[in-house]
């Protein structure tokens, strides 16, 4: 029974892995197709020369995409607030979007349901009742955010956009 538990985590560990290193396509779309897909959503943008702009997209214009500017990072730096990046500068566009948020909701559950569970045990161990209930409340409290901030990541989709001529 107990090898077979090992061997179980060591096949989940070893798709974890390979699925975490996979590498996407990204989605060539022409720049008319462009506005739909990213406006209003948090961006990354990486520019011919390296350089790489975060922020929200505001619009797709005949030649530009107008950014609200979070961080830069590369030569030369924008300056937080609106930019107007030329199309012909943009390699690559990461998309981040939320689809809805069934993820956040399971991960809360999940963890107050565990931390119930993990809480109920540790309380019991203790001779003090006041002890006990800060125990409970603690690890319950600390599972309950733990998921749903995991649950918050399976929300993220993450969507690599190529534009094509």
């Amino acid at each position: 029974m107990k090898l077979c538990r090992v061997l179980f985590f060591f096949a989940a560990w070893c798709v974890a892995q390979t699925s975490g290193t996979a590498a996407s396509t990204p989605l060539e779309l022409k720049w008319t197709e462009l506005a739909p897909i990213i406006s209003g959503n948090g961006v990354e943008v990486m520019l011919q020369d390296g350089m790489t702009i975060s922020g929200e997209a505001i619009a797709v214009r005949e030649d530009t995409l107008i950014l609200d500017v979070k961080k830069s990072s590369g030569g030369k730096p924008y300056s937080k607030g609106n930019a107007a990046i030329p199309r012909n500068a943009i390699s690559l566009i990461k998309v981040q979007r939320s689809r809805g948020a069934w993820g956040r909701t399971m991960g809360t559950v999940v963890g107050v349901v565990a931390g119930l569970g993990a809480g109920g045990y540790a309380a019991s161990r203790s001779n003090s009742g006041g002890a006990a209930v800060a125990t409970l409340v603690a690890i319950a409290s600390g599972l309950a955010v733990t998921g749903y901030y995991a649950g918050r990541g399976l929300d993220r989709r993450m969507t690599l956009i190529k534009i094509v001529p």
